[in-house]
């Protein structure tokens, strides 16, 4: 997918809830953007969820994406939970409101404009943007 904008995503949490931060990669051919940003309470999840949201909300036009992150909850959210969820008026299977409706709903609509494929990868195992993602993260926890 050389036309597709690459987004590499990873978010962090100092204690969880605690401060967390969040870093995200954009890349289109040699052209790269690098986004990142915190909040004093948070959750690894919700920053996750920030991470991908930064990304995607910084693109100008509609494109064909790919999504890299470490995080199950944000792929496996987006392509096998969230339809459920939308079905079932924002319940899990636990028949418990969904946690971080807000984030997933404004991920939804993101997603939404552009045409998403998303990618897993394992964390903490040398996929460059990704280990540079998780620094961006950790390094906007810093800040706080």
């Amino acid at each position: 997918m050389s036309d597709a904008v690459e987004i590499f995503c990873d978010g962090a949490c100092s204690g969880n809830p605690g401060p967390g931060g969040w870093g995200t990669i954009l890349r289109l051919g040699n052209n790269e953007k690098e986004l990142s940003g915190g909040e004093p309470a948070t959750t690894n999840n919700r920053m996750e969820l920030t991470a991908a949201i930064a990304g995607l909300a910084a693109l100008k036009r509609p494109c064909r994406v790919v999504i890299t992150t470490d995080s199950q909850y944000l792929v496996k959210g987006m392509t096998e939970w969230i339809s459920g969820w939308i079905r079932k008026g924002w319940i899990n299977s636990k028949k418990e409101p969904v946690v971080n409706r807000d984030l997933w709903e404004r991920l939804l609509e993101l997603t939404g404009i552009h045409t998403v494929e998303w990618r897993w990868v394992r964390g903490h195992d040398g996929h460059a943007e990704n280990e540079r993602c998780d620094e961006l993260a950790r390094n906007a926890i810093g800040k706080l």
